[in-house]
């Protein structure tokens, strides 16, 4: 006589091995053999097994489904099978929002609770899912990292990024293998959303020798693909765009061997080459983006062409591009796209066009990129202590080194020179600071040395002490 209990405890050691053939194999071998009522059970086991494979397996979940009914009419009243119905109909978008009652969510059967939960996220309720009590405890080991996914997504979807970060960070503890992999780059990819580039690549670093080494299936090495992508944010948001190309080309190599390419490769291609000063090759890029892009992408491929339209000096086209990521009201970097549009217009030798958008743009919490257009205008107006105010402002608030703040140090140190030195050493400091990162073979190399012997030799006539 066959034991359910026992037989799904041996499939749920299969699993938390990895082994799902052998898995199938046990639960379908006991069916065989077992009784309706214990076959129906059984079959809701084997649903749910079937389950761990999302979209792909859909029709073979509702089979498992269907065939414990035909065991046994009651089931339909079990949690398991409601809980398994209710995320196949979330899978499918056919019923809406999962109506689950209170008797499922809150089953004694932490099976059933797991699979509510997935119902609930699936169906567009994440506080919903998150309010379900289940603990890794409570389940089989291949569902511990499975539940964790499912709530740090769900923590995700709420703007909860902290704690979806940890709690991917404990899913990856759970997993194994390349399981364990993907938890670590989803827990990198919030990293990077949070803007700690040295976290994420040291998850990332734990995350790359757990890929099988030499030739790759299908779905691992498009998995080694995000990990290039990912891994090329990082080093681009620490300041290496060089080795960042590096890996953003192999994302692109590994995408267009065993899949296609991707909206987020490219995107990050055309950053990486305007990092690197490749202007032309970052529109293709971005223009490869662009077409790539979902409705919800759309308006950061055309912000992005936007920008690198106007780092080519063709303000007309990037004004088109801007308009067009400004006309959706959900697009979260609204403010940036004013302050470029000033931009254009400033191009454009409409200068109070211009003012009016950046001072939009600063309002609204663009501070850098505004704060640059105001600076520009007030120049050109000659109005030197206005100037000097818009770019002492993006000194203190551009990431340091950054090409803002490079950019406003050169100009702080213009305007000084212009007002006649008044402050010596403050020219000087703005001046060594730019000189610093600026190559030589740029046309303010020449400037800036020029402002620093100027503002040195003021300094020493002055018996001013010389910086370091």
């Amino acid at each position: 006589m066959i034991d359910v209990a026992t037989t799904w405890q041996q499939a749920c050691t299969a699993l938390a091995g990895g082994d799902y053939d052998a898995a199938f194999g046990i639960l379908e071998a006991a069916s065989r053999e077992a009784r309706p009522p214990a076959r129906a059970r059984l079959a809701l086991y084997l649903a749910s097994v079937h389950a761990l494979y999302g979209d792909a397996a859909t029709a073979e979940t509702r089979a498992a489904l269907a065939a414990a009914l035909r065991h046994d009419p009651g089931t339909g009243q079990d949690p398991l099978w409601q809980a398994l119905n209710a995320e196949m109909n979330a899978r499918t978008q056919e019923a809406g929002p999962p109506a689950l009652p209170e008797a499922v969510r809150s089953a004694t059967d932490p099976l059933a609770r797991f699979h509510a939960l997935c119902a609930l996220a699936l169906g567009g309720d994440p506080q919903g899912a998150l309010d379900i009590h289940v603990t890794p405890q409570d389940l089989p080991p291949h569902l511990g990292w499975r539940l964790r996914s499912w709530q740090a997504d769900a923590h995700e979807s709420l703007g909860q990024s902290d704690e979806a970060a940890l709690l991917y960070a404990e899913a990856a503890h759970l997993a194994q293998g390349l399981d364990r992999a993907v938890m670590l780059q989803e827990q990198a990819a919030l990293l990077l959303q949070q803007g700690q580039p040295d976290a994420a690549k040291a998850a990332l670093d734990q995350a790359r020798p757990l890929y099988t080494p030499g030739a790759l299936p299908e779905d691992e090495a498009l998995n080694l693909a995000t990990w290039h992508y990912l891994r090329a944010q990082a080093l681009l948001n620490l300041g290496q765009p060089d080795t960042a190309f590096e890996m953003i080309r192999e994302a692109d190599r590994l995408e267009r061997q065993y899949g296609d390419p991707s909206y987020g490769v490219a995107l990050v291609r055309g950053q990486v080459l305007t990092h690197l000063g490749q202007s032309e090759q970052a529109l293709e890029a971005f223009e490869a983006a662009l077409a790539l892009a979902s409705d919800a992408d759309r308006p950061y491929a055309n912000h992005e062409l936007g920008v690198a339209l106007l780092d080519l000096d063709r303000p007309v086209e990037a004004r088109e591009k801007l308009e067009s990521a400004q006309q959706d009201p959900e697009y979260p970097y609204g403010p940036e796209v004013l302050a470029d549009l000033a931009e254009c217009d400033y191009r454009l030798g409409r200068l109070h066009e211009a003012q009016h958008l950046a001072e939009q743009a600063l309002s609204q919490g663009a501070v850098v990129p505004a704060s640059l257009v105001l600076g520009s205008v007030a120049m050109d107006y000659y109005h030197l202590d206005e100037a000097l105010d818009h770019y002492e402002r993006v000194i203190q608030e551009a990431a340091p080194e950054s090409r803002d703040w490079i950019t406003a140090h050169q100009m702080a140190a213009d305007v000084m020179a212009q007002q006649g030195f008044p402050n010596p050493a403050a020219a000087y400091a703005h001046a060594q600071q730019a000189l610093a990162h600026t190559p030589e073979s740029d046309d303010w190399h020449v400037t800036l040395r020029d402002h620093l012997q100027k503002a040195e030799a003021l300094m020493s006539q002055q018996g001013g002490r010389m910086l370091n």
